[in-house]
């Protein structure tokens, strides 16, 4: 039986627990990156550089039975490998052995608690970081080595001004922790073990539906109104984690809030009007959002090379709704699909959509009215009735 052992070294050979060293003296042989192996070479244990889940299985075949002690950095349960090797490994007896990770030793560092902290790996995720110190008061990122990026994300969601702290090479030689705004982190070269705490005085965790009107920045293209926003954001029904389409996004006010909603999810607005376009792009960058991007291009053609989505709002189709489902519901059969519409022909070519692709749909009718004051009194105005259509996907 071969028993494999998968150590968190920490921040290098001065932070290893003292039940993981044990663990590698112990191990007939050693598994993991090349500047892991290098700090047990003393031991003069048969090595090998190999930490990848593929990786691994050919070494302990060709070695056969015996004790294997995988060398992973900081801690295994902090954004470690440690989870793809254990399914790997599943033949395997497996142990887990933490370790002292780049969020506690920075931490201690700093002289400061981390429980409150919101904790995000921004190895391949895109926004995730903006939308973390959006609703934090503290964020602590491991960086995959683009700081640059990263800053310049933070400062065009309007996060210029806030305090960051990095931490580079922690427990190594050359280790290097600064203090500057956002801003001065653009104009700063880092080492790509590298990472960042960002706080935030003013964190905003709401989730809003409904928005007012005047929060948005306006235009002369068309914009969903607050209550009928509210009803629809209800319709679909967006979880943190859902990718999002807004077709035909025009201002950008559904696309706000359901990227406020998914928050670690992906919102796409569409549209192919270039006004609107910017317009999205502004009220996101408003907003502190990160997770947004606006594509200028019509329906369907523009839907093509996104993402299957969760749930899809279209406010505007060009007159190809049933297009626009079939794209969507080729990606994701499940997704849920609200449709507003004005004119009596958009509702019905929406009712004919959802019937064409087996869908039962939903329809009401919303008539809004708001109080405008004249001459001391307050007269009701009307808005003009919205027809909201909607169905698919699982709304309990």
């Amino acid at each position: 039986m071969k028993t494999v052992t998968i150590v968190g070294t920490g921040m290098g050979p001065n932070t290893v627990t003292a039940e993981g060293l044990r663990a590698i003296e112990n191990a007939d042989v050693l598994l993991g990156a090349p500047r892991m192996l290098a700090d047990y070479a003393y031991l003069k244990k048969p090595s090998v550089p190999a930490y990848t889940a593929e990786k691994l299985r050919p070494v302990l075949e060709e070695h056969g039975e015996g004790t294997y002690a995988v060398l992973v950095s900081g801690d295994t349960g902090f954004y470690s490998a440690a989870a793809a090797l254990c399914r790997e490994l599943a033949d395997c007896e497996v142990r887990l052995l933490p370790g002292i990770s780049s969020l506690n030793y920075f931490s201690a560092r700093l002289g400061r608690t981390w429980q409150d902290t919101a904790l995000v790996s921004c190895h391949g995720r895109e926004g995730a970081l903006v939308d973390a110190v959006r609703r934090s008061s503290a964020t602590f990122a491991l960086t995959g080595g683009n700081i640059a990026q990263l800053a310049d994300d933070l400062c065009r969601a309007g996060f210029g001004e806030l305090t960051a702290q990095v931490g580079e090479r922690l427990g190594m030689e050359g280790e290097r922790i600064c203090t500057m705004s956002v801003e001065q982190l653009k104009e700063e070269s880092f080492d790509s073990l590298a990472v960042l705490l960002i706080e935030n005085p003013w964190p905003d965790d709401r989730v809003r539906c409904g928005i007012p009107d005047e929060a948005f920045i306006r235009g002369k293209v068309p914009m969903t109104k607050a209550e009928i926003r509210a009803i629809t954001m209800s319709k679909l029904a967006i979880r943190p984690v859902d990718v999002c389409w807004d077709v035909g996004c025009g201002t950008g006010s559904v696309t706000v809030e359901m990227a406020l909603a998914a928050y670690r999810g992906r919102v796409y607005g569409v549209d192919k009007n270039e006004e609107a376009v910017v317009l999205t792009e502004r009220n996101a960058a408003a907003f502190h959002l990160g997770n947004v991007k606006a594509i200028h291009g019509g329906a369907p053609d523009a839907l093509r090379d996104l993402p299957a989505p969760d749930a899809v709002f279209v406010g505007g189709s060009g007159g190809q709704m049933s297009a626009v489902f079939d794209i969507v519901l080729e990606k994701n059969p499940r997704a849920r699909i609200v449709v507003n519409a004005i004119a009596l022909e958009s509702a019905q070519a929406a009712l004919t959509a959802f019937a064409v692709h087996g869908l039962e749909a939903e329809l009401v009718q919303v008539g809004v009215s708001a109080a405008k004051t004249v001459a001391g009194l307050h007269m009701m105005m009307a808005q003009n009735p919205i027809f909201v259509i909607s169905g698919g996907g699982s709304h309990e």
